[in-house]
C-alpha cells in the first residue's frame, strides 16, 4: 500500500467539485483506504471526460512536437523524428551557429552567466531567452534573426550568484485570427519577478497582458519577503493557463517566501488560482517548498505534476518538527481548480535539500502484461519512483525502511525514523557504504583524502547534518544524482534514459558563535551559507584533494537506460570527460552533468551537460557513442529535436555553469545530416 498523503473530508469536497453530491458523499464516509477513494476520483474524472471531450488529447503528440522546456508536455524529451539514426548520425555536421553577446565570466561588472535555456520550436522559429534577459526569435534553418525583445531587466544577482535564464515558453489561441496580434505569445521571467508577455510574430509586448504586457508576480510576495520571486524557469503551459513557480535564494533563513505556485490565464495574466505547500502556521514559521524547477502535465485527464522543494531553513528542521506532506513531493493538482488529487512525498522531514529537483516524467507502460499510465520521478538521492500517474499508487513496491538517526549534537531536531526506498528501479548509486578513496587523488594529496574519509560521518544515506569532526558525509547531497533535466523517454521501447553525477559532498553545521569565527565565504552552491534565524550556519563542499581531484573513485557521471516493463538497467556506461586545470581525464571516469537527454525514434540519445563542453550522441539500444562535437562552453542545458522544411535538427545551447567550471558562453549550435535539402524524413 502507497504512502499517499491524508487528505481531509474538506480537501476531498473542494477536489472533487463536478462530482454530483452522492459521489462526494461517498468520497466522505468511506472508511476505505485514500488508494480506493484516488481510484475512485479517477473513474469518476474519466466518467465526465469522456462524456464533455469530444477529442482525447494524446500524452505523446501526434506530430513532431518542441514546444516546452522538456519538448513536451509529458516530459519526455522525445522526438518521433528518424531521419538521423544509429547509421547517420555520425555524418552529423553543425550547419548554423548564433553567438549572443550576453555573456559574462564575472570578471567585470557583471556577475558570471549561467545559460540553461531549452531552444523551443514553435510558429516555424526557434526562440530562446538569454541571461541577459532577452527573448530571441530566430530562424530554424539558417539562425537568421527575425526580431529580439530587450526587457531591459536590472543585472543584478538578486537571488543567485549568477545571471541566469532557462528560457521562454510559447502559446498559441486553439484558433489563431490572422492578423491579430497576440493570438500567439512568448513568455519570460526576470529575476526581479516580471514576466513579460510579447507577440510571436513580431516581438511586441501584448498590451492586453497584465500591465502592459508585464506581470509583476512579486505583488504576491507577502510573507517573508526576503528577496524577490525569481522567475528564471520559463512557465509550464497548459492549454489557457500558464503554472508559475519560482527560484530563491539557497539556505540564507530560516523563515523565506513561501512557495506558492500560480495559474495565470495565459491572455490576460489574470491569476485563477494558487497552491500552497505549506500550512497557514508553516508558512509564518518557515518557509520555501517552492516548484523551482519545470512541471509536466496530462491534459487528457485534467492533472498537473508539481515538483516541490524542501522547506526551510534547508539542513536543520527544528521550526517545522509536525509533519509537512507536500514538502519534497511530487504533487498531482486539478488543472482547473488546483485542489491536490493526490501527493507522494519523497523525502520525510528533509533535512538535506533534496529538493525534487525535475519535472516528472509521463509514459505509458506495460508491467507484467497491464497497461500503466505511469509517472516516473528522478530524485537528488538517486532515487528512481514509479507510481501511478493518475492515483499515485506504486507500480513497483516503494517501502518504507529504517534510516540513521542524529548523534545528539544538534538540538531541537527531530528526525525521521523511516524514508521510503524503491525496489524497483535500483538506485543510480550505490548509498549504502561510503564510497572508496580514489587512490589516485589520495596519493597525490599525501593521503588527504583517507584523513578527510576519518573524519566524516556516514552511516549510509540520509545521515543526518552534525557539528563533530568535518561533517557528515553526503552521497548524494545537493549535486546529486540526477539534475533538472530530468529523465528522457522512447515510447516504442519503452526506454528511460538519466544521466547521473557521482558527487561525495561534506556538509557541517556550526552553532552561530562557531558560524561567525568560520565563515569564509561561498561559491555557486558551496561554501558557507548561514540560515540566519536558525541555531546553525552550514558548510557544505566538494570532498576533494588541494589539487581540486575528487576523493572518490570515478566514475563521475554516467548515462543509464532502463526498461520500464521491467524496471531493470539495460545499460549503463561514463558520460563525459572531467576536466581539471586545462587537463581533460579519460573518458571512462566520466563526468558530473548538468542538463538532461533527449531521445528520437531513430534510436539516438543527444545530450550535452558533462565539464568538457562536448555534445554527443549515443545509441538507444546499446549506450554506444556514434558522435560529439566541440562546443564553446558546457552544454548545461536540454537539447531541442525539430523538423523544419522536411529536415531534421538538433540544436544545443552552450552557455556554462560555474558549478561545473568556470567556462561561459553565449553559443547556439545547431547540426544536421549533410545535403539532405528539402527531402521528407
Amino acid at each position: 500500500m502507497p504512502t499517499l498523503m491524508p487528505i481531509s473530508p474538506c480537501l476531498l469536497k473542494s477536489a472533487i467539485p463536478r462530482l454530483s453530491t452522492v459521489a462526494t458523499l461517498a468520497f466522505i464516509l468511506s472508511p476505505s483506504s485514500l488508494l480506493a477513494q484516488d481510484q475512485l476520483a479517477g473513474q469518476e474524472r474519466t466518467a465526465l471526460e469522456d462524456e464533455t471531450t469530444a477529442t482525447p488529447i494524446p500524452l505523446v503528440p501526434t506530430e513532431p512536437t518542441w514546444d516546452s522546456f522538456h519538448g513536451q508536455l509529458n516530459a519526455q524529451k522525445y522526438s518521433p523524428l528518424d531521419q538521423i539514426n544509429a547509421d547517420n548520425v555520425g555524418e552529423l555536421e553543425k550547419v548554423w551557429e548564433v553567438h549572443t553577446g550576453d555573456i559574462s565570466d564575472g570578471s567585470g561588472e557583471l556577475p558570471a552567466t549561467v545559460w540553461s535555456a531549452t531552444p523551443v520550436f514553435a510558429n516555424d522559429t526557434l526562440y530562446l531567452g538569454t541571461p541577459f534577459y532577452r527573448i530571441l526569435a530566430l530562424d530554424p534553418a539558417s539562425g537568421e534573426e527575425k526580431w529580439s525583445f530587450d526587457t531591459q531587466s536590472s543585472l543584478e544577482p538578486l537571488t543567485q550568484p549568477a545571471l541566469k535564464n532557462r528560457g521562454v515558453a510559447y502559446w498559441q489561441a486553439e484558433d489563431p485570427m490572422a492578423g491579430e496580434l497576440c493570438q500567439k505569445i512568448i513568455y519570460m521571467g526576470t529575476m526581479d519577478a516580471q514576466l513579460f508577455a510579447v507577440d510571436a510574430d513580431s516581438g511586441e509586448r501584448c498590451e492586453g497582458f497584465a500591465n502592459n504586457g508585464v506581470l509583476n508576480v512579486n505583488q504576491w510576495n507577502d510573507t517573508h519577503d526576503h528577496w524577490p520571486l525569481s522567475l528564471l524557469q520559463p512557465p509550464t503551459v497548459v492549454g489557457d493557463r500558464l503554472i508559475l513557480g519560482w527560484a530563491g535564494m539557497d539556505w540564507a533563513y530560516a523563515q523565506a517566501p513561501p512557495g506558492t505556485v500560480f495559474a495565470i490565464n495565459a491572455r490576460t495574466g489574470e491569476l485563477e488560482w494558487t497552491f500552497q505547500a505549506l500550512s497557514e502556521q508553516m508558512r509564518e514559521q518557515s518557509g520555501t517548498a517552492n516548484v523551482w524547477t519545470h512541471m509536466s502535465a496530462d491534459e487528457e485527464r485534467g492533472l498537473v505534476y508539481l515538483p516541490v522543494s524542501s522547506p526551510s531553513p534547508n539542513f536543520w528542521g527544528g521550526n517545522r518538527t509536525e509533519e509537512v506532506p507536500l514538502a519534497t513531493s511530487t504533487t498531482a493538482l486539478d488543472i482547473e481548480t488546483g485542489d491536490v488529487v493526490w501527493s507522494r512525498q519523497w523525502v520525510h522531514h528533509d533535512i538535506w535539500d533534496y529538493d525534487t529537483v525535475a519535472a516528472p516524467t509521463l509514459m505509458d507502460i506495460t508491467v507484467g502484461g497491464e497497461e500503466i499510465p505511469a509517472l516516473l520521478q528522478a530524485t537528488k538521492t538517486g532515487f528512481l519512483f514509479v507510481v501511478n500517474r493518475e492515483t499515485g499508487e506504486d507500480v513497483w513496491p516503494i517501502e518504507e525502511r529504517p534510516v540513521p538517526g542524529g548523534d545528539g549534537t544538534v538540538e531541537g531536531e527531530v528526525y525521521a525514523p523511516t524514508q521510503p526506498f524503491p525496489t524497483k528501479p535500483v538506485p543510480l548509486l550505490d548509498q549504502s557504504e561510503k564510497p572508496k578513496v580514489w587512490a589516485l587523488a589520495d596519493a597525490l594529496s599525501f593521503g588527504q583524502c583517507s584523513r578527510l574519509w576519518e573524519e566524516l560521518w556516514y552511516e549510509g544515506l540520509y545521515t543526518p547534518p552534525t557539528t563533530r569532526g568535518e561533517g557528515t558525509m553526503g552521497y548524494p547531497i545537493t549535486a546529486g544524482g540526477p539534475q533538472w533535466g530530468g529523465v528522457a523517454f522512447g515510447p516504442e521501447s519503452q526506454t528511460a534514459i538519466v544521466n547521473t553525477s557521482h558527487i561525495v559532498q561534506t556538509l557541517k553545521l556550526y552553532d552561530r558563535e562557531a558560524y561567525e569565527k568560520a565563515d569564509s565565504g561561498s561559491g555557486n552552491e558551496s561554501g558557507f551559507a548561514p540560515q540566519e534565524g536558525a541555531p546553525y550556519g552550514i558548510r557544505l563542499e566538494i570532498a576533494q584533494n588541494w589539487l581540486g581531484m575528487p576523493c572518490w573513485e570515478p566514475p563521475f557521471g554516467e548515462l543509464v537506460a532502463l526498461d520500464m516493463t521491467t524496471g531493470d538497467i539495460k545499460w549503463r556506461r561514463p558520460v563525459g570527460a572531467s576536466q581539471q586545470h586545462g587537463f581533460f581525464m579519460p573518458e571512462s571516469w566520466g563526468s558530473p552533468t548538468i542538463g538532461g537527454p533527449a531521445v528520437t525514434a531513430g534510436g539516438i540519445i543527444f545530450i550535452g551537460a558533462s565539464m568538457d563542453a562536448k555534445v554527443r550522441a549515443y545509441s538507444l539500444e546499446t549506450g554506444e557513442q556514434l558522435w560529439s562535437d566541440q562546443v564553446e562552453a558546457p552544454s548545461v542545458s536540454n537539447p531541442a529535436v525539430y523538423e523544419y522544411n522536411g529536415r531534421q535538427y538538433v540544436a544545443f545551447v552552450a552557455g556554462g555553469n560555474t558549478i561545473l567550471k568556470d567556462q561561459v558562453g553565449d553559443q547556439i549550435a545547431v547540426y544536421a545530416l549533410p545535403d539532405i535539402g528539402s527531402e521528407g524524413s
